[in-house]
């Protein structure tokens, strides 16, 4: 799962579901834009970079866990047969990527009770951004940001699994970095109250499209994965190596002095 197309479609994910973005964190960005100082609010260029600062922290979060993530599938990789045709890992990744593209098409909207297995650790962060507030400073935006990335939300959830199968840290990075990308016009449109995006993602026929996309490039990924696995298994015949004294009919019997 560690092609170019993943990342694309990690990227397709992540603005394609801006509108449970929003939902989620819309009116947290909203929160903290209104909630900085009046002269922050009245500059352009300085709200610009206050969200920016927000948005960075949180995918910088997003890229640290595909990190461990990768890094975690690709050490669980190491103990697995993977001659035998595609993995466990390589069938999870496919499962994920079907996954979010039912939600994202608005088939699985049960997506939302993942959201519970990542409130323990919210319950420790949550007092952490308590203390940042009120956030008057890009590093205290930016240190928000970071905390802000471990919101339990199951959208994160699901594409983080999907980075355990990318085949390395790198990659599982990658794909998170990729995903967060993908919020952030989103994100960013709720930080300055804009609705076109909002708009677009609505549409049932544009979610609908995007999420059979997903749904599609896991199912020919998993196929095309399966298919050179299944030629990889093919036993091969070792060349014939050649003897001396075998070359050009010449033979040796035994006792003979050559």
């Amino acid at each position: 799962m560690d092609s170019p197309q993943s990342v694309a479609a990690a990227f397709a994910v992540g603005l394609f579901g801006a509108m449970h973005c929003i939902g989620m964190c819309g009116g947290i960005i909203g929160a903290l834009s209104l909630s900085l100082p009046e002269n922050i609010r009245a500059s352009r260029p300085w709200l610009l970079a206050f969200i920016g600062a927000y948005n960075i922290g949180r995918i910088a979060s997003y890229t640290a866990a595909g990190f461990a993530a990768g890094y975690i599938g690709s050490a669980a990789a190491g103990y697995t047969d993977m001659s035998g045709g595609p993995s466990l890992l390589r069938h999870t990744g496919a499962v994920m990527m079907i996954a979010i593209g039912l939600y994202l098409a608005g088939w699985f909207p049960q997506l939302s009770m993942v959201e519970r297995l990542g409130q323990p650790i919210w319950n420790r962060l949550e007092p952490l951004a308590r203390k940042l507030i009120p956030v008057c400073s890009l590093p205290k935006a930016l240190l928000y940001g970071l905390v802000w990335g471990w919101l339990p939300c199951g959208m994160v959830y699901f594409v983080l699994v999907w980075a355990l199968t990318a085949g390395s840290a790198v990659e599982g990075a990658l794909t998170m970095a990729a995903f967060g990308l993908g919020t952030l016009p989103s994100l960013m449109a709720a930080g300055f109250a804009a609705s076109t995006l909002q708009r677009v993602t609505r549409s049932k026929i544009a979610r609908r499209f995007v999420g059979a996309s997903v749904i599609l490039l896991a199912v020919t990924t998993l196929a095309m994965q399966s298919s050179g696995h299944g030629h990889a298994n093919h036993p091969q015949v070792a060349p014939r190596q050649h003897m001396p004294g075998h070359d050009h009919g010449l033979h040796t019997s035994a006792g003979e002095i050559p």
